[in-house]
């Protein structure tokens, strides 16, 4: 039977991420793909232009329905954008025992604001210390600790700290800072991982931290170690930005979606 993976998130018009590139990231590495949308965004390539929140007692239902007769291997939670959202998050998740991974949504790729600044602390109260692993990238990482990154070492040090409310391992996405190479830390409270590749030069951008947390959750869910299920989650997002298919209005603006294909083997 394939896993079974639930994606709580914001659906995207543009289907570049959010729950649509869930359902196409699962489907690829060969879960099976499930939803609670949380909220409706108006977007393209070009970015959001509106956003109307789903009821938190629907998003609510909507877990439980999807757990409670289907059942659920692992959960990836991605845009959230509310604190009434987050504590029914919360609670219909309360005494679920599978991995949760949590991607702290914040900003949507051309800047929009996908959380309220008073949602951060329900976040970090409640969510946080569920999750498997939460899967920041660097301006999250900042918001969630209120420290100053400026490099990989910082990075490290912030992962560390994030670690310390509650969450049993972070993968710090390091995709934000400058240089030739991408550089993730993956840090538990056995210890940290590092892995770094030759960054892709490209605006087809768009959905990478909602995919990579869902093939997180993919992995996880199919049986994988964290580390295992890191390295083909970045694999998989690695292949979506090298394969992407080019698409948008404007070529010069904006940041288009990946490509999505099972890898290879």
């Amino acid at each position: 039977m394939a896993a079974r993976i639930l994606a709580v998130a914001g659906s995207d018009s543009g289907g570049g991420a959010g729950i649509q590139a869930d359902i196409k990231t699962i489907t690829m590495l060969g879960g099976y793909a499930m939803t609670a949308v949380t909220a409706i965004t108006v977007q393209n390539t070009l970015g959001v232009s509106a956003i109307h929140a789903v009821p938190p007692e629907i998003v609510a239902a909507q877990i439980r329905a999807c757990i409670d007769d289907i059942g659920v291997d692992a959960i990836k939670i991605g845009m959230l954008g509310n604190e009434a959202t987050i504590n029914a998050v919360a609670d219909a998740l309360a005494g679920v025992t599978v991995p949760v991974v949590l991607d702290p949504v914040m900003l949507a790729k051309g800047g929009t604001a996908l959380i309220d600044e008073e949602a951060v602390w329900a976040l970090m109260q409640r969510l946080v210390p569920m999750a498997r692993v939460i899967t920041p990238n660097i301006p999250e990482l900042i918001a969630l600790t209120e420290t100053e990154v400026e490099d990989s070492a910082d990075m490290l040090l912030a992962a560390q700290e994030l670690l310390n409310s509650g969450p049993r391992a972070v993968l710090a996405k390091g995709g934000h800072l400058d240089g030739d190479l991408v550089t993730d830390w993956l840090v538990t409270r056995q210890g940290h991982q590092v892995f770094s590749d030759t960054r892709i030069m490209t605006r087809h951008s768009h959905g990478t931290g909602c995919t990579l947390a869902s093939a997180l959750a993919c992995g996880l869910g199919q049986g994988l170690s964290l580390p295992e299920a890191a390295a083909r989650a970045r694999a998989f997002v690695r292949q979506g930005l090298e394969r992407a298919p080019g698409l948008g209005s404007q070529p010069d603006v904006g940041h288009g979606p990946l490509g999505f294909f099972a890898l290879p083997g």
